[in-house]
């Protein structure tokens, strides 16, 4: 018989059996760029002899089955790493956490994130303390995050999950098997816009850019469809004359796009497009009367209190003055004819 101690545990919940109940495993890990952008930002303000940072991750589990993570948020958690031991400062998590589930109730602990994409020892320390009990996001596992941002290299963000492995309780408290976890980044037109704004001053020497108008992003915006048209149509043209391999995963893509294009004629896409211009103009226009009409507002009432101060006061000083050389008459007289008596 094989002795227990000899023997190696591994526990791997990718999915549920048949018949038991659904897993706790989370299958998929959404990242929100708010979260991504607070990592990339501590990344790169640590120390320069500091190899990678690490930090805590909220965000909110799907409602129907658990199955799906989302990151919404990130904070970083001082810690100092040698070759030896790691040390991280727990209270300070502690109390940031508090203090972000105050601000978000909503959002939970879902894991941590650290800036390097290496595995160690000290990754399966903090993943564990992160899933423990009571301090930790079980009964649920801690998702582990790895954003690689080095210099001249494109960011590398992978997801993962941990699971038990040791010939021993005591070994498996101090290590874990990292089990990757498909992950995507989700972001929508304001975001991509917001992306393309930060991009314009990435080549300029004082490292600024302006804030484009609703015209300008109007403008920029046909000039990418119509580069984007280009480039399908010279692909199209490229497999018809047998000058570029065709691939039947695009073909299908782009008939289920053109399918999905409204059947509308040239003359009412340019109508409605006029018509749309017209709007942004007329919105664009009353906003700055609006605009106008509040500042001169604002500059005929300083004016008025400005110059109508003075008389004003003097007025009822004046009016003042005179009731008390009227009211001093009368006392006078009174007292010549006290004197004569």
């Amino acid at each position: 018989m094989v002795e227990l101690d000899s023997s190696l545990h591994l526990s791997r919940p990718l999915g549920p059996a048949a018949g038991y109940q659904t897993s706790t495993t989370p299958l998929t890990v959404v990242i929100q760029p708010q979260a991504l952008f607070s990592i990339l930002d501590h990344s790169s303000r640590r120390p320069p002899d500091q190899h990678r940072v690490i930090g805590t991750l909220l965000g909110t589990r799907s409602d129907t089955d658990d199955s799906s993570v989302t990151i919404h948020s990130a904070f970083a958690v001082g810690h100092t790493e040698t070759t030896d031991q790691v040390e991280v400062d727990m209270e300070y998590q502690k109390a940031m956490l508090a203090l972000h589930m105050r601000a978000n109730p909503k959002e939970v602990l879902v894991g941590w994130y650290a800036t390097s994409s290496e595995l160690n020892t000290f990754s399966a320390l903090i993943q564990n303390h992160y899933s423990s009990q009571g301090e930790g996001t079980y009964p649920y596992p801690a998702v582990h995050l790895t954003v690689a941002s080095e210099a001249g290299k494109d960011v590398e963000v992978r997801a993962y999950i941990s699971s038990a492995v040791g010939v021993t309780p005591e070994r498996a408290a101090d290590s874990a098997a990292f089990i990757p976890v498909p992950h995507s980044i989700a972001y929508d037109a304001a975001d991509v816009s917001a992306i393309d704004s930060l991009g314009g001053a990435r080549d300029a020497e004082n490292r600024t850019t302006n804030i484009l108008t609703d015209i300008e992003t109007l403008e920029q915006s046909l000039v990418s469809t119509i580069d984007m048209l280009d480039r399908v149509s010279k692909y199209v043209e490229g497999v018809i004359e047998e000058e570029v391999e065709p691939s039947t995963a695009l073909g299908q893509y782009l008939l289920n796009t053109l399918a999905l294009a409204p059947k509308v004629e040239p003359t009412d896409i340019e109508r409605n497009f006029n018509e749309h211009i017209q709007d942004v103009l007329t919105v664009s226009y009353l906003a700055n009367m609006v605009r106008t009409q509040m500042d001169l507002s604002n500059r005929l009432a300083t004016s008025t209190l400005t110059m109508g101060g003075g008389p004003v006061g003097g007025t009822d000083n004046n009016k003042e003055g005179g009731d008390r050389k009227q009211n001093r008459g009368p006392r006078q007289n009174r007292g010549e004819s006290i004197s004569a008596v």
